[in-house]
């Protein structure tokens, strides 16, 4: 497969949109394609789709200012295009997965395998984005959409990763990649949990979050009727469903490959978890996704491994390759975060 290509915008929330969208275009003729794409478009102007829309315009005016951007950077319809950045509160099986490895230390070190599309994988990225209006951040973008539902880090130390799941029905609430993208400006860890609890949710993710500084590991499941957030101290592993037990009363689907992957990994945990992320040796569908018959018709695209002390340091892997092709680094004392390619061995 082709490698992440690196890009680096920054300005105003519309002139980031708009680099974004400006990198996501040549992706288009092949999203607009996918059946995901026509699955979520086609409910773009109903009133569901347009209650989020409205409550991104009063919470989150900047978000919808860079969401514009996006669509006229793409040259689609912005109905559309926020609708496909709401995929996964209109459509719980949206092709969205990942895996996560949490390792408490010091220094805790979160590992993650990010799983979309494998038609999109060859216009998938890294940016090194420079917002004028928060803290600068390194994240995964897919084209088409907006950071911070896959893996980030920002200046403070804020580390993410993000998993999909898949909660029956939907709340009235702010899209779940609204909610990731909002996570990328905060500063603090207890301020990442106490905003979720705060602001009201659409659909669900799991983020894995990690602090520069702080000693402190959370995993965190969110759905529209609830959030859990608890501390990490022993090694664990999170799929696409949600395992928390004040959660597990919950409806929720659970897919044959999440089933798998997170039976796999937990057998696996005290292991590198570059390593776990790698596996296909399990009696199941595997953790690592490079399958054409995917059940879920998803790929691994990207292999993340961050660790968090007193800094960040990070490396993004291609899929079931050992060797880095991108370093990141966080300074929360500097208030810098950087990314560049690898040296070559």
């Amino acid at each position: 497969m082709a490698g992440l290509t690196l890009l680096r915008a920054g300005g105003s929330a519309r002139a980031f949109g708009l680099a974004l969208g400006r990198f996501g275009r040549p992706a288009v003729p092949a999203l607009v394609a996918t059946s995901a794409w026509k699955t979520v478009t086609v409910q773009a102007e109903s009133a569901f789709v347009q209650g989020m829309a409205q409550q991104v315009r009063a919470t989150f005016p900047a978000m919808w200012d860079e969401i514009s951007g996006l669509a006229e950077g793409l040259g689609l319809p912005l109905a559309e295009v926020f609708a496909w950045n709401c995929r996964g509160d209109i459509w719980a099986a949206a092709p969205d997965g990942c895996t996560t490895v949490m390792m408490p230390g010091p220094p805790h070190v979160l590992a993650h395998n990010e799983d979309g599309l494998p038609v999109l994988a060859p216009h998938c990225g890294l940016v090194e984005a420079r917002p004028g209006n928060g803290p600068d951040f390194v994240s995964f973008v897919y084209p088409g959409s907006i950071p911070g539902h896959a893996f980030a880090v920002n200046a403070a130390g804020l580390t993410i990763t993000v998993n999909n799941i898949r909660p029956a029905g939907a709340g009235d609430g702010l899209p779940r990649m609204v909610l990731g993208r909002a996570l990328l400006g905060v500063e603090r860890i207890g301020q990442a949990v106490a905003m979720m609890r705060r602001l009201p949710r659409a659909g669900g993710f799991h983020f894995a979050l990690a602090q520069a500084g702080e000693d402190r590991l959370i995993s965190l499941e969110f759905c529209g009727k609830d959030v859990s957030a608890r501390d990490i101290s022993v090694p664990e592993a999170h799929a696409n469903h949600m395992i928390h037990e004040a959660m597990r009363g919950l409806e929720q689907t659970i897919t044959e490959s999440s089933g798998c992957r997170q039976a796999r990994a937990d057998a696996l945990l005290g292991a590198d978890p570059l390593e776990i992320l790698r596996d296909r040796a399990g009696p199941g569908l595997p953790i690592l996704r490079l399958a054409e018959d995917d059940p879920d018709t998803e790929n691994t695209i990207a292999t993340a491994r961050f660790e968090v002390g007193e800094a960040v340091t990070g490396t993004v892997h291609l899929p079931g390759q050992p060797a880095p092709a991108y370093r990141m680094t966080a300074d929360r004392r500097a208030r810098t975060v950087t990314l560049a390619a690898a040296d070559p061995l």
